[in-house]
């Protein structure tokens, strides 16, 4: 197996650009990245990255070598998946992403349960909320609460979340009670964003009588964490434009409340996203199959739960 682990470094090296970010990735040391690469070159006679003591890029010969090794490891993966549909026990690893607040509630407690059922498996989990990329970074498959922008990738639609614009009493005494996206901007209101690099949506999505429309809201709270958003919303800082299963709790215990009800955010896509080749792998779709039923289940119970809450605020 060593001159496939030597492939495999190769092709980490050369998508990451850095014999660091390879070993992190692959959970070697830098010393085996680098030791793996000279190897590779001694094999083959030749340099396939140009070093400095601040970059690496490939050489000619490199970027003609990779598309090659990738073809070598994805014709192992693959035969690796034919053996492992033959048998019962399912085993090897999985690279998993996925927003915060999908991560935490729906997520990790699915990895918990799938592992103690199949325990020759194991799931790196990476909870970020901002935009994570599946081939640069190594993963297996993303779960996404947002329309994709990368068509080139597959998708397996779980659910369709409702969201809601919710604030807290204390906020909504202070500030009023805005009843449209129109009276988000005329009234001043302070809108809690989930900014970061490389975010693509900048504002809300609202359903209007006109059809789905986008508010340019503005706020003086942001954050690329949604949690915080969540904890500035319970603390009266402003609105929020929350997942439903995210907040049942809080909307049921009436420490946040629906606001804009007449112009509702419009609800997302949850769903799963992975390379071509993945669908092939066994691991990967028993895992989308184990945690999609899962995340299905908790979505409508939590919005069930929010329900009688969401209907008082659209009489409101």
């Amino acid at each position: 197996m060593s001159y496939l682990d030597t492939i495999r470094t190769f092709v980490r090296v050369y998508e990451l650009g850095s014999m660091s970010a390879a070993g992190r990735d692959l959970r070697i040391s830098p010393a085996v990245t680098s030791a793996r690469i000279s190897q590779l070159e001694d094999h083959l006679g030749t340099r396939l990255f140009q070093r400095t003591t601040r970059n690496l890029s490939a050489t000619e010969q490199g970027r003609a070598f990779y598309p090659g090794a990738l073809a070598v490891l994805e014709a192992v993966e693959a035969a690796e998946a034919q053996v492992m549909d033959l048998t019962e026990t399912p085993r090897g690893d999985l690279f998993v992403a996925a927003p915060l607040g999908v991560g935490r509630r729906l997520i990790a407690p699915a990895v918990a349960s799938f592992l103690s059922k199949y325990p020759e498996m194991s799931v790196r989990l990476r909870l970020s909320d901002r935009a994570v990329d599946l081939t640069g970074e190594g993963l297996d498959l993303v779960f996404i609460l947002e329309q994709p922008a990368d068509s080139t990738l597959k998708m397996r639609k779980i659910a369709e979340c409702q969201r809601v614009l919710c604030a807290a009493p204390s906020y909504i005494e202070r500030m009023g009670l805005p009843q449209t996206g129109e009276d988000l901007l005329q009234q001043g209101h302070n809108c809690l964003n989930l900014r970061f690099p490389g975010a693509r949506e900048f504002q809300w999505l609202l359903q209007t009588r006109e059809g789905a429309e986008r508010f340019a809201v503005k706020g003086r709270h942001e954050c690329d964490d949604g949690a915080v958003l969540t904890d500035w919303a319970l603390a009266g800082e402003g609105i929020a434009l929350k997942p439903v299963f995210e907040i049942a709790e809080d909307l049921a215990a009436g420490r946040l409340v629906p606001v804009g009800c007449d112009t509702p955010p419009v609800p997302v896509q949850m769903a799963c996203l992975y390379a071509h080749r993945r669908h092939q792998d066994p691991k990967a779709r028993l895992f989308m199959d184990y945690v999609a039923q899962r995340m299905r289940e908790n979505v409508s119970a939590s919005e069930a739960l929010a329900q009688e809450v969401l209907k008082g605020g659209s009489r409101a």
